[in-house]
């Protein structure tokens, strides 16, 4: 499968919390890294999501954001995964920054110039990488 979506987490459906409107599904990746989406209940029912099925998380690199440093705020990103920076790509005013989370799985975000200096973010540094469950798309084997 080929997608433009620079993240794309491959693993198993662990948990939906079904509702009326939305449901939150839970992926879990080899590694144990858990996404989270936030999908219609006719989406749910439409890909045949059930606990156990294999599924994909794709998440673009614009709408994931990083922080470093101990946060003097919480957020209200259902997505908040803890890696490394492990690369930076920099560009004439972003970068592609990927950090590598504790099971493995990478997370690429486009960030700009500043926002990497501002971080004080190189190779080795901890950082969260945030993403709403709403900004997952998810999809299952054809």
């Amino acid at each position: 499968m080929s997608i433009s979506a620079r993240n794309l987490f491959k693993g198993k459906v662990t948990a939906i919390k079904g509702g009326p409107i939305n449901a939150e599904v839970e992926i879990t990746t080899p590694g144990g890294d858990t996404i989270v989406a936030m999908l219609t209940e006719a989406s749910v029912l439409a890909l045949g999501l059930t606990p156990g099925i294999e599924a994909g998380a794709q998440v673009k690199t614009p709408w994931v954001m990083l922080l470093s440093g101990t946060p003097e705020y919480r957020f209200s990103a259902r997505n908040q995964l803890k890696g490394v920076v492990s690369d930076i790509a920099r560009g004439a005013v972003n970068c592609q920054v990927k950090v590598t989370l504790a099971g493995g799985a990478v997370v690429s975000a486009l960030i700009t110039n500043e926002a990497v200096t501002e971080l004080a973010l190189t190779e080795g540094v901890p950082v969260i990488a945030l993403f709403k469950a709403s900004h997952v798309l998810v999809g299952v084997p054809a």
